[in-house]
């Protein structure tokens, strides 16, 4: 970066070096078997996320009615567990066994076992006996069902009202298999009120722990306006409801399938998706976040059993690439992109639980030679900025211009006054992970504890200040 002296880089952490944070990262679909979790495993590990999703493939796991084999499960839970990460469990989808229909759709996924008596039951025993397994492992976090609001994944017709019935029905196998089970409910994606309120009716809420909902944009601007709609409905039936973001992420190539597929991505407009969300998510104080996902793979939400071609439809939303063999799965060599290295940044600096922070701060608007000489810098009406308590006392600021992602990039300068510092900040560019010490030209001192940060970098994904105090 102009006018600054490179003098570091942010060392990656381990998971097993963070006893908590708010980062997660999805590690879903192995319920349909799509890529080898063994090849990802020591890439997760070197994130610094916490919280790893997956999905528990009812289909995959009982193939003989009242039989289960939890191999492949107890495999990826354990090796989840081994690196220091902590699963937490989307219980999903149907089983052809019990319904002609899930019998006819790869992974059975989107058919609910709510039609009958049998499916019931059947869902019920299979609920209790996953969350008695994994309860001496320390897993406690169980997610009902996927998008339910969405008809790929509740696909005879969204209900608001009938999932509220199916949590309480699920939740009642959780608790009973593990009172210290946490319900999470939710899992939304289309963010529509009228479903949410059918949902929240039926009393399900008095069973839940936490509520997740799902956000796949090139814009995080309404992520504020989102959270406060939804604490505000929700803690009027459970005033501890915890709120989780339980997807978002984007691709990293245009021609993939699934959400946000034909615009103009590359990987670096997917890196910094993942900063601008992933630290929108950390200023509205979320529980967690999860970034979906780990892996390129195929999105397999329309799959018909015995028709290949309807499920070889690739997304390319991983941190890291993969090549695919015949069957769709992912093989080859896993190769990660430029947002993994973001991702890196992010779970070592906002590791053990930064506190938001409300920084001495205010915006001065002098003219940059940057910008032609005679344009005025950005304003904080312009921009994105807060701050963060870090666990190790020192404090970060950050900021960044919300321009389209899409369609434009940015390199403009901002001008911004502190108080209440002793010493300069350092700057820290998160898509590379290098720590910058600002030049004598940038800082100018009004006393001993206000200075002014003039004709910074401005960039169209966050940028981290970062104060000793």
């Amino acid at each position: 970066m102009f006018r600054l002296k490179k003098i570091g880089e942010v060392e990656p952490v381990a998971g097993k070096d963070v006893k908590k944070s708010k980062l997660g990262l999805g590690f879903e679909k192995l319920d349909r078997d799509v890529f080898d979790p063994e090849k990802a495993y020591p890439y997760v590990a070197q994130t610094g996320a916490k919280w790893i999703r997956i999905q528990s493939g009812w289909a995959r796991t009982e193939k003989v009615k009242g039989e289960y084999d939890f191999a492949w499960l107890d495999s990826i839970v354990d090796n989840l567990l081994k690196i220091g990460t902590m699963p937490w469990i989307c219980l999903c989808y149907g089983n052809g066994l019990y319904d002609e229909e899930a019998a006819k759709i790869f992974g059975a996924v989107g058919i609910p076992p709510v039609k009958t008596q049998e499916q019931r039951d059947a869902w019920y025993n299979y609920v209790y006996a996953l969350v008695s397994r994994y309860k001496e492992r320390g897993v406690e976090r169980f997610e009902v069902w996927n998008e339910p609001d969405g008809i790929w994944c509740w696909k005879h017709g969204q209900s608001g009202k009938e999932y509220g019935e199916f949590v309480i029905h699920t939740a009642d196998a959780i608790h009973k298999a593990n009172p210290n089970g946490k319900v999470i409910v939710g899992s939304v994606c289309m963010h529509q009120l009228g479903w949410l309120y059918d949902m929240l009716e039926t009393g399900c809420l008095d069973k839940a722990w936490g509520f997740t909902y799902h956000c796949y944009s090139a814009d995080e601007s309404e992520n504020p306006d989102r959270m406060r709609m939804y604490s505000a409905a929700l803690k009027k039936y459970n005033p501890e409801i915890k709120i989780i973001q339980g997807e978002s992420g984007s691709q990293s190539r245009p021609d993939g399938a699934g959400a946000l597929n034909g615009m103009a991505w590359t990987e670096e407009k997917q890196a910094k998706q993942l900063l601008r969300h992933t630290v929108s998510d950390f200023l509205c104080d979320v529980e967690f976040m999860s970034f979906f996902s780990t892996m390129d793979m195929i999105e397999a939400l329309n799959g018909k059993v015995g028709d290949k071609s309807t499920y070889l439809d690739y997304g390319y939303f991983g941190v890291l690439s993969a090549t695919f063999d015949e069957d769709g799965k992912s093989t080859g060599e896993y190769k990660p992109k430029i947002s993994f290295k973001a991702l890196q940044v992010l779970g070592s600096l906002f590791k053990e639980e930064p506190k938001v922070l409300n920084n001495i701060v205010y915006n001065i608007l002098p003219n940059s030679s940057q910008l032609m000489g005679w344009k005025q810098e950005a304003s904080f009406k312009d921009i994105v900025a807060g701050g963060f308590k870090l666990s190790d006392g020192r404090e970060l600021f950050t900021y960044w211009k919300p321009t389209d992602l899409i369609n434009c990039s940015i390199e403009e300068t901002i001008t911004i006054c502190f108080g209440g510092y002793k010493n300069a900040p350092k700057l820290v560019d998160p898509m590379t992970g290098v720590i910058y010490e600002l030049s004598d030209s940038m800082v100018e001192r009004e006393n001993e504890k206000v200075f002014l940060l003039k004709h910074i970098p401005l960039r169209d994904y966050p940028l981290f200040l970062i104060f000793d105090c």
